[in-house]
């Protein structure tokens, strides 16, 4: 335990060498609220992290630590085989902010060896950030062609179409990325999600006709 003190402590040297007090303030004026904010761009937390082991100690630590720094990279430090399903629910539980959601899916979650099976139990949760990381990792999954039998395909496109629906900016942006993700897999996917996206444009909801025009116009011009 006395390693991981003393790494950590050398991790937040580091971080203080590179803070920004501009992004931080930023940052908290969007809202995020950890105790701590060195306001460290993503391409120097990689090259810090690159300086250690991945540790699923360590990792576990930084996670406990209320700095915005320290919970980004322990996704990017935590050894995929011993990060148990139990334990991503703990850390989605823990999420405060969509920005970790997107660094824990793209550093972490992603990697993991039963990611395609957990990822319609998320998508479907009520927890918001369940769902939000759950969007977030299917959109990766299709984009690393995760092909989807008829069967999950109708429970995936139910759920995403729901959620364009629903109220949260972020699900409905994460979902909105998914469907596109499935949609430019093949010609096919492509004309079947034109098809179902019809209904949506004609929403007596502004903002979920807006959604609908802005998927299309996505798959139209990645075609």
């Amino acid at each position: 335990m006395n390693d991981i003190h003393e790494t950590i402590k050398d991790i937040k040297s580091k971080f203080r060498l590179f803070m920004n007090g501009t992004v931080s303030q930023s940052l908290r004026d969007k809202g995020m609220k950890y105790k701590v904010i060195f306001g460290i761009e993503y391409p120097r937390l990689k090259e810090i992290a690159s300086a250690y082991k991945p540790d699923h100690a360590l990792a576990q630590a930084l996670w406990k630590e209320d700095i915005r720094e320290c919970k980004i990279m322990a996704g990017m430090l935590q050894p995929a085989e011993t990060f148990y399903p139990e334990i991503a629910e703990m850390w989605m539980d823990d999420m405060s902010c969509p920005e970790l959601a997107e660094y824990a899916v793209m550093t972490l979650f992603q990697r993991l060896p039963y990611a395609s099976e957990v990822v319609f139990r998320w998508i479907a949760d009520d927890r918001e950030y369940f769902r939000l990381c759950g969007f977030l990792l299917m959109t990766r999954l299709l984009a690393n062609n995760l092909k989807l039998d008829e069967r999950a395909e109708a429970e995936f496109t139910d759920q995403a179409f729901a959620a364009v629906e629903g109220d949260s900016a972020w699900i409905k942006r994460a979902a909105s990325a998914s469907l596109c993700k499935l949609a430019l897999q093949s010609r096919m996917q492509a004309k079947k999600m034109m098809k179902l996206l019809g209904p949506l444009q004609k929403s007596e909801k502004p903002e979920v006709a807006a959604a609908a025009r802005e998927i299309k116009n996505e798959i139209e011009y990645s075609l």
